[in-house]
């Protein structure tokens, strides 16, 4: 779960619009009617693509350098970024039950105070995972 970085390359179509394709990605491409569609567009398949490669625990390739990457007329190339964990927040966030055990004391000191469990072990978690 990383940022990234790879260059898309944006093909103006006949019919207007552009098609979008990322040629590191296996199978990675997308399409818009305008530059800001498209880009949009891209960030979200591209996030898609690289969440599947990494919960597949398939190797993630190097992007090319924009200079290595040879371009039809009708066609330019831009990097596109995009934040898997970000992507994984948006929509990958259905609640999963989870059993744990701790002392009798501090289940009952706990529940004397009204201490919400999941909120408490949701809040270290985010805080051990941000260090």
């Amino acid at each position: 779960m990383a940022k990234y970085a790879y260059p898309a390359v944006f093909t103006k179509e006949k019919e207007g619009g552009y098609s979008i394709c990322f040629r590191d990605l296996e199978g990675c491409y997308t399409c818009g009617d305008s530059i800001e569609e498209g880009l949009e567009m891209a960030e979200d398949v591209l996030a898609l693509a690289l969440y599947g490669y990494e919960t597949n625990g398939k190797k993630i390739p190097e992007p090319s350098l924009l200079s290595e990457i040879a371009l039809a007329p009708n066609e330019f190339v831009s990097y596109v970024k995009c934040d898997t964990m970000e992507y994984r927040k948006m929509y990958n966030s259905k609640a999963v039950k989870k059993t744990l055990t701790i002392p009798e004391w501090l289940n009952e000191e706990a529940m004397a105070a009204g201490i919400n469990f999941s909120q408490v072990l949701q809040e270290a978690l985010i805080a051990r995972i941000s260090e």
